[in-house]
């Protein structure tokens, strides 16, 4: 069989899919790195909403999607960007995930980790930001799963230089109860995050970042970069105390961010990972096992899909990440949170179903192509 794709220059082109796709060897637990997968959302499809309502999200779905996660060893970040945090998914949808998720996780023994923001309000003052991020510190701390503190975009509008970011964030790092993760996003992911820890000056704002780290290490159990720039991550994470871990949030240069060299590894809380997570898990194991160079051979050609997925506009790499989980067979359907399933163009989707089938990512890739055929014809193109 054969499908026809689009291309961006207007033309057609003929593709033959891979047959077989990639068998990841088991499921059990990583002994060299700690891995998260930032997980997506599935939307309910019947549901009578629009853009700007509130989410309508199916459960079942979304909770066994996680599984899926769980069950190729990896950890679940929940509630985070790829979930449309900030971008469909409010923080009473957010509230609910970070609810379901974590009885989930206890059910089957998944490690949970969980954004914590303030996107319940839009601005205010200093002690009304201090207080939506205690808010949603104290939901996650009630389900028991680990606290990710996000960047707050209300934060980001209101501080007026490094101390309140500094005041911010040692409060809430004093009263947290067990380490968290910091979570520098960098404005690719979330334009409204421009000059994040007081200074758009990257080297400036490192600085601040790592101020407040070095003021409460105990209370940090590591940070994640989204920074895209391997550079500035590996100096970085050389930087911080001891027992502090860096999980890298790089997109684009994952694998030797993770490979590490001989002064260290970051760990890993990515994105990409939700449509990669058999053979993500299958690479992290050849390290497991000091096997670098499997590592590499699995892990490596993955970048480029991974790179097409986060090109500009970055945040709209949550619709190619649920393009791939429809294809893939984890849902029923290719709708979106906020109607995004609109924000990448057909050809972007197109390349994307090519480079993942590829890969070898579709597990059954019959099922694959048949569904991509389906979206093709809605938009006309001729098989």
């Amino acid at each position: 069989m054969t499908i026809r794709l689009p291309s961006s220059d207007g033309t057609l082109r003929t593709y033959d899919p891979r047959p077989e796709p990639f068998r990841a060897a088991d499921g059990t637990a990583f002994t060299s790195r700690t891995v998260f997968s930032a997980a997506h959302v599935v939307a309910d499809p019947y549901a009578d909403v629009s853009p700007d309502s509130p989410a309508a999200v199916d459960w079942d779905a979304t909770l066994a999607f996680r599984r899926h996660l769980w069950a190729q060893g990896l950890g679940v970040a929940e509630a985070m960007d790829t979930a449309q945090r900030g971008m469909g998914l409010d923080w009473a949808g957010a509230a609910e995930l970070i609810r379901r998720s974590a009885a989930e996780a206890k059910a089957v023994g998944g490690r949970l980790a969980c954004g914590v923001g303030t996107d319940q309000i839009t601005g205010g003052s200093l002690t009304d930001i201090r207080a939506a991020y205690e808010e949603q510190l104290a939901v996650v701390a009630e389900s028991g799963a680990q606290a990710i503190l996000m960047a707050s975009r209300a934060l980001a509008a209101t501080a007026t230089g490094p101390e309140d970011y500094q005041e911010i964030y040692g409060h809430l790092l004093r009263q947290s109860a067990e380490p968290v993760v910091l979570h520098w996003l960098g404005p690719m992911f979330d334009p409204a995050l421009e000059g994040y820890w007081g200074s758009a000056d990257l080297d400036t704002a490192t600085e601040v970042f790592l101020e407040v780290i070095a003021a409460h290490p105990d209370k940090v159990d590591g940070i994640k970069i989204s920074l895209l720039d391997a550079g500035r991550e590996i100096a970085l994470r050389r930087r911080l105390p001891q027992g502090v871990r860096c999980y890298t949030g790089d997109d684009f240069h994952y694998p030797e961010l993770i490979a590490g060299d001989e002064r260290g590894f970051s760990h890993a809380l990515l994105g990409i990972f939700d449509p990669l997570a058999p053979l993500a898990a299958q690479a992290v194991r050849h390290l497991d096992t000091g096997d670098v160079s499997g590592f590499h051979q699995l892990l490596d050609p993955t970048v480029e899909l991974s790179r097409h997925l986060f090109q500009t506009p970055t945040r709209f790499y949550k619709t190619g990440v649920v393009l791939l989980a429809w294809l893939a067979g984890h849902q029923s359907h290719f709708t979106m949170v906020g109607g995004l399933q609109s924000a990448r163009s057909l050809p972007h989707l197109a390349r994307a179903y090519e480079l993942a089938d590829g890969l070898g990512l579709f597990p059954d890739p019959g099922l694959a192509e048949d569904r991509m055929k389906t979206l093709l014809a809605l938009y006309g193109v001729p098989q």
